[in-house]
């Protein structure tokens, strides 16, 4: 029986702009700013100090609770540890370091031959040490998720649907390193003991499909999961509704349901940490829209700047209006090109066009957004509720469970800047509760 999450829409992929072709190592920068918050959590606090030279792997930031480390991703001397622009718009305690162009490699994170030989808890403890976090863009620490899954889970969901138009990061990783996913797998299995074990792709990437098809034993314990193509299909409840039916309750996370996901790049740099002794200092990244000259898939080290990047790729239009941290949907608009890539970047997107501007957006209760909003909220009485500030009602009508997703907006024909309102929505309520 075919299962489908509630909502959703289906915007135009434009895939195929940035698809095909293996992904290319982007040239080394002169410079490396890596902030101390690149992931979901408290941030690190800097381990090193201006005047240090440090290794390729090297770690550099650390912390405590909720925190995945940072590390080097070029070899060189510390030249700054001050605040810089990061992705999400403010100014974050970055860690800048000069590249010696060495490469010279930190050997603190061991190979290891096997990962049988390894109880839950070592595995654990090295993905904590690669500073691995959910690479789809969420950027959750993954050892902390993990954790959280031993002994509660018997789903294990590997997320290659990435289902935001334009990005294709995750389809070039299946294509070219399938092993790496396959393999990364495994050893969260080994872990986790799940009873069951998916891949789920969406049906718009048949080449990964069939790649991945090939890689998998046919009588393994891992099952490939073909969904159909659908937007915000990646999203983690949606995603677990789709492959088990089950459905997250509001303020629950997925272990309140026997699941746990891990995103497609998340589970190969868990293979990469445990069978190559590799910290996450590397990423694919999407650089593609109307706007950029040359779109591809390059592979970015952590830390170099968007500017960078774009220049790898061929540089952009004059004509760009708009420069996008992540997909059109859920991406973030960035005020310059300085901002580094980071672990969470899967994609720059550069557009040509603004999206048109309403001079009075008006809510004429069509609906829409309540018919397509994957969470089962109400986004025409959050959004009145949320320009009244009336925090009472939004915390009734459930305004956190808002994965951002952006359906609501998409169809909205009164083009309502409704994600923009629920987000400083939820910042008075986290700010209220904080009172």
């Amino acid at each position: 029986m075919r299962k489908l999450f509630w909502g959703g829409i289906h915007p135009e992929g434009h895939k195929d702009l940035s698809r095909g072709a293996a992904p290319v190592p982007a040239p080394l920068p002169a410079q490396v700013v890596l902030p101390m918050l690149q992931h979901i959590g408290a941030a690190c606090t800097p381990v090193v100090k201006v005047g240090d030279q440090v290794r390729l792997g090297q770690k550099i930031g650390d912390g405590e609770g909720v925190c995945a480390p940072i590390h080097a991703s070029v070899s060189g001397k510390v030249v700054a540890v001050e605040p810089r622009p990061h992705p999400n718009g403010q100014d974050v305690l970055s860690v800048v370091i000069e590249n010696d162009y060495m490469d010279t490699p930190d050997d603190t994170l061991k190979p290891h031959l096997t990962h049988k030989d390894l109880s839950a808890e070592e595995i654990l403890r090295i993905i904590r040490d690669a500073g691995i976090v959910g690479m789809g863009g969420a950027t959750f620490p993954t050892d902390v998720k993990a954790f959280s899954a031993l002994g509660q889970v018997d789903y294990v969901i590997i997320n290659a649907c990435e289902c935001e138009p334009y990005i294709t990061a995750d389809d070039t990783l299946l294509c070219t390193y399938p092993e790496q996913v396959t393999r990364g797998t495994e050893i969260l299995l080994h872990a986790l003991t799940p009873r069951h074990t998916v891949i789920a792709v969406e049906d718009n990437k048949q080449e990964a499909i069939r790649i991945l098809g090939e890689a998998l034993p046919k009588a393994g314990p891992i099952e490939l999961r073909v969904l159909p193509t659908r937007y915000p299909q990646g999203a983690e409840k949606q995603l677990i509704q789709a492959v088990t039916g089950r459905q997250v309750p509001p303020g629950k996370l997925p272990a309140a349901v026997g699941c746990a996901v891990f995103n497609a790049a998340t589970a190969a740099a868990v293979y990469q940490a445990v069978y190559e002794g590799k910290p996450v200092t590397r990423r694919i990244v999407t650089v593609t829209g109307d706007g950029a000259a040359a779109p591809k898939n390059l592979i970015v080290r952590i830390g170099a700047t968007f500017q960078q990047t774009l220049e790898a790729a061929g540089g952009m239009s004059e004509e760009t209006q708009k420069v996008l941290s992540g997909g059109p949907m859920m991406g973030v608009a960035q005020k310059g090109l300085s901002v580094p890539v980071l672990k969470g970047t899967n994609a720059i997107l550069c557009l040509k066009g603004a999206a048109p501007q309403a001079q009075t957006p008006t809510c004429i209760r069509c609906a829409k957004c309540v018919s397509v909003c994957p969470m089962h909220l109400q986004p025409l009485y959050l959004y009145r509720f949320a320009q009244a500030g009336n925090l009472r009602e939004l915390e009734r009508l459930h305004l956190t469970d808002c994965i951002e997703c952006g359906s609501c907006a998409y169809s909205c024909p009164g083009q309502l800047p409704l994600v923009e309102r629920f987000r400083r929505g939820k910042q008075q309520l986290k700010e209220a509760n904080r009172a």
